[in-house]
């Protein structure tokens, strides 16, 4: 018997992951990929002796990679390192950084002005271990045939996680805890959604209990792209082929099934099924031309904000410098306020800094750093020009230095800017947003768009933009949705 072949567009961790699943179910696997190598978002850049992690620095939810290669009978070929302290934040009015830790009682001792805090931070912890733990399987690990599933879904949750469907991530940190840097500290995983905590429905403090209690913070030993490469070694093995440069830019369709995808040479590729590892609102109005994802209605929908990046090569070893590094001003709200629908870039700018120097001595030369700056900005819809990018990197670099004590400028060896029109232009992010849609309640679950097109029956949908949403772990979980979905549509094809 023929093996059914399916095309996967996008050697993204969706797809990848994806590809890998389907290829040990007995599919014959080919993937398409716009860059000249894979990754996606989860991808490397070699410059001048230094190698760096181009997007994710690093994630929470370690088990769902023994998932991945458990259900593949593959053993586990990645080590992780944890993260202890998880991340060090600096106040741009405060002397030192907060380092937080996952003891509560370590973690205290940082906030001497928060009375009571070990205490609040376990209540607040337990009541958002709950919401992961009753949503985990009732809502995120699943598909929906319809909104009417999607409602019974909900219903089974329990009861009392409503009143946190209507209300914000700041007004739930606001009822368990008083003061201003404990609030701010505990919002920031918000901004792993690509948002603030004030548009981040209160639900997500389940991120807090993944970050502090359940799993903590991981990278992997020899670099994030490590990932990449064994999942590229493990599709060669099942023949897996991937071709490069390859942009898919029209279809070829009959009878709702689509028939061929052509790319930009005008080659068409055939295939029995097709997986998307793009953009699942943003190709299905690109590409397909459906009306519902136009991109007049595309602009309308709520977006994750853009990266910003710099990656800096920085002779000597910058010291008590910390993995992971938050970077923020004194005046948080104001800032979340208007920052990312503003036309002009920030002059006091908010920032993160990954090190992966830190755990990862082979990613820059003997005696030397290698640092990843990422600062959210607004999206292409609010600032379109990017042209001052390079005087934003200045700024923001400077103004590091000044708050580490360390000459940064005038140590760089090596560097590179990556402005939202860049991040867009190369991996094809709608807007440039970095995390594609928001993750707000009409967003989420069977709001997204679904992992399967909604018209033609051949066609479906892996990633950070389709369900369960953003972050790798959850794209992990999104690859194994997309093969439930495909063997079941397929069962039932036999079945009729």
């Amino acid at each position: 018997m023929t093996k059914q072949k399916v095309l996967v567009v996008g050697a993204g961790l969706g797809g990848l992951c994806t590809a890998l699943r389907l290829a040990k179910k007995g599919f014959a696997v080919e993937i398409l990929e716009k860059h000249h190598q894979a990754g996606g978002r989860l991808n490397q850049i070699k410059q001048d002796g230094f190698t760096f992690d181009v997007g994710p620095s690093f994630f929470s939810m370690s088990y769902e990679f023994d998932e991945l290669f458990k259900s593949c009978n593959i053993a586990n070929p990645l080590s992780f390192n944890e993260l202890d302290p998880l991340y060090a934040v600096y106040f741009s009015d405060k002397t030192k950084p907060y380092l937080i830790h996952k003891d509560l009682k370590k973690l205290a001792l940082e906030f001497p002005n928060e009375k009571d805090f070990e205490l609040k931070a376990k209540k607040y912890l337990a009541a958002a271990k709950g919401i992961f733990h009753d949503t985990e399987y009732r809502i995120v690990k699943r598909n929906y045939n319809s909104l009417f599933s999607y409602a019974k879904a909900l219903a089974s949750v329990p009861l009392k996680h409503a009143p946190k469907l209507f209300k914000n991530m700041w007004s739930e940190l606001e009822s368990h805890f008083t003061t201003q840097e404990v609030k701010v500290i505990f919002s920031l995983v918000a901004f792993f959604l690509g948002a603030t905590p004030f548009d981040t429905p209160a639900v997500y403090s389940l991120l807090n209990y993944t970050e502090l209690e359940h799993d903590g913070y991981w990278n992997v030993q020899g670099g994030m792209y490590k990932i990449v490469e064994v999942m590229l070694k493990e599709l060669q093995k099942e023949g897996v082929k991937i071709t490069y440069h390859t942009e898919i830019v029209s279809y070829e369709s009959q009878n709702q099934v689509i028939t061929g995808l052509t790319d930009k040479q005008g080659h068409t590729h055939v295939a029995d099924l097709y997986v998307i590892n793009a953009d699942a609102a943003a190709f299905r109005g690109k590409i397909f031309k459906q009306e519902k994802f136009s991109t007049e209605k595309l602009d309308k929908m709520d977006w994750t904000l853009a990266p910003f990046t710099i990656y800096l090569g920085v002779k000597g070893k910058i010291p008590n410098f910390y993995h992971h590094n938050y970077f923020l001003g004194s005046n948080f709200n104001e800032y979340a306020d208007k920052i990312f629908k503003s036309s002009v870039a920030p002059e006091k700018p908010y920032y993160y800094v990954n090190v992966s120097s830190v755990h990862n001595p082979d990613s820059a030369p003997e005696n030397c750093e290698n640092l990843f700056i990422l600062c959210p900005v607004p999206d292409l819809r609010y600032k379109k020009d990017w042209n001052d990018a390079e005087g934003l990197a200045d700024n923001i670099v400077a103004d590091l230095g000044k708050r580490i004590g360390y000459d940064i400028l005038n140590q760089t060896l090596t560097r590179k800017v990556m402005p939202p029109t860049e991040w867009e232009s190369t991996f094809n992010l709608y807007r440039g947003s970095g995390l594609g849609l928001a993750h707000g309640l009409n967003q989420v679950a069977a709001m997204r768009p679904a992992n399967k097109d909604e018209k033609y029956k051949n066609v479906y949908y892996v990633g950070a933009s389709t369900v369960p949403g953003t972050g790798l772990p959850i794209v992990v979980i999104s690859s194994r949705l997309v093969q439930e979905r495909i063997e079941q549509d397929l069962k039932e094809l036999v079945t009729a």
